[in-house]
């Protein structure tokens, strides 16, 4: 597989991303379902499985961004499966947390999308000849405009996630079942 595909690729894993992490936000900013302290964990190990190829994009290709984006993955994977351990045998009034999407909650999508990202990676590792260095290893010009629209997406739901648990859990911890931001409350200090 030549560079432009797996360029293509990573790209392709950082718009994935960003779809999951959007429909997140729509359950957060438009259904009301406020996210807990292990969402918000899920959150930023898909903002670092995005940051490792983000960096591929921008820096070449390298087994230590892929290494970060599975590392990211990893902790990720385990936040969430702790998650579903909360929520194996509960009580009659536990349904989980927040709405779910074709029968499972997002906390177990996030699994699935955790470890689909791992395989993911592990087979664009298989392409060894992505770190061979090479005179012409720079990618088309054109790749320039989607490295740097990749960046404008990461970082702009970087900063609304950030911002929004600022509002949700002020300066101090977030609260295990939020139901509204403590900034608008007065209860952030």
């Amino acid at each position: 597989m030549n560079n432009q595909n797996i360029a293509y690729i990573n790209f392709l894993g950082i718009i994935i991303v960003s779809a999951i992490l959007s429909g997140a936000y729509y359950f957060q900013f438009v259904m009301h379902e406020y996210p807990c302290p292990l969402c918000l964990l899920q959150r930023l190990c898909f903002f670092g499985l995005m940051f490792g190829l983000f960096l591929n994009l921008r820096f070449g290709f390298s087994s230590a961004h892929y290494g970060l984006s599975i590392l990211s993955a990893l902790l990720g994977a385990g936040i969430s499966y702790r998650q579903i351990l909360l929520h194996v045998c509960p009580s009659p009034t536990d349904h989980g947390f927040g709405t779910p999407v074709l029968g499972m909650h997002l906390y177990s999508w996030a699994l699935v999308a955790f470890l689909s990202g791992i395989l993911a990676i592990a087979l664009l590792l298989l392409s060894s000849g992505q770190f061979e260095k090479k005179e012409n290893h720079q990618l088309t010009p054109g790749f320039k405009v989607l490295a740097n629209l990749a960046f404008g997406i990461c970082f702009l739901l970087a900063l609304t996630n950030g911002l929004a648990t600022f509002f949700e859990c002020g300066i101090g911890f977030c609260p295990d079942d939020p139901d509204s931001y403590m900034l608008f409350n007065g209860e952030w200090w």
